[in-house]
């Protein structure tokens, strides 16, 4: 089917629930699209509106930037590599399920009150998404295709280049997919102490004066985010993994 007429149905049918809602509950509760479209454009006049989303988006390209550097060449040379795996495994298994979350005021501590803090802790909530699933892929790469490289007269950094890398990148992308929804969830945790810019503060801030409209505008904004990271990684993954696809 054609995507953008895909899209179009999704948009279409969340707008008709939105609305829904919105008659529903009372537009003292919930703004319907139209008025939050209307408070949209009137807060895209300002240089501020800008500044949250320049600060949020900073926060979260900077910690999808880190986690990636770190975790992608790790989890390739733990899937790679047995006796390495098995030493990092006890510590993976521990330290995986502790909700990291819990650690924003310790990050407070150690790093400040500033982006670093909140950067670091977004970098730690990805750092594991993708370091897991980097590793696993890289663990099911076929022994066959590993001889087949080496007995061609390939060394260890070929054998990672042309074969664990390139069968492991749709997993990565997959994890970068899932990653954005956690990513965006959380940044609305990390943005609501210690901060006067980002949309977690946009839209405690207007809670805090009961201004449901521009609540909705910064719930949207922050779903846009996600959507257009979304898609991006998808985008990415058609260019760069054309054969998984055939």
């Amino acid at each position: 089917m054609n995507r953008p007429l895909d899209y179009l149905w999704g948009v279409l049918v969340l707008l008709a629930m939105w609305q829904l809602a919105a008659w529903t509950a009372g537009e003292n509760a919930i703004a319907s699209p139209w008025i939050t479209l209307v408070a949209l454009v009137s807060e895209a006049e300002t240089a501020k509106f800008w500044r949250h989303i320049g600060a949020s988006s900073f926060r979260i390209l900077a910690a999808l930037c880190i986690s990636f550097v770190v975790a992608v060449p790790l989890g390739l040379y733990l899937g790679s590599s047995r006796r390495a795996d098995r030493i990092a495994r006890p510590l993976i298994y521990l330290t995986y399920p502790v909700p990291k979350i819990v650690f924003l005021p310790l990050a407070m501590l150690i790093f400040g009150l500033g982006d670093l803090s909140k950067i670091m802790l977004l970098s730690i909530i990805l750092f594991f998404q993708l370091l897991i699933t980097t590793r696993d892929a890289a663990r099911g790469v076929s022994r066959s295709a590993k001889h087949s490289l080496l007995s061609l007269g390939g060394n260890r950094l070929d054998l990672f280049v042309h074969v664990i890398w390139p069968a492991t990148l749709p997993a990565v992308f997959t994890a970068l997919r899932i990653a954005t929804g956690t990513v965006v969830a959380v940044l609305f945790f990390v943005e609501s102490l210690g901060t006067r810019y980002g949309m977690g503060f946009y839209i405690l801030d207007a809670w805090g004066r009961a201004d449901i409209p521009q609540i909705f505008v910064g719930i949207l904004v922050l779903a846009l985010m996600g959507v257009i990271l979304y898609e991006t990684f998808d985008v990415l993954e058609r260019v760069y993994c054309r054969w998984s696809q055939l």
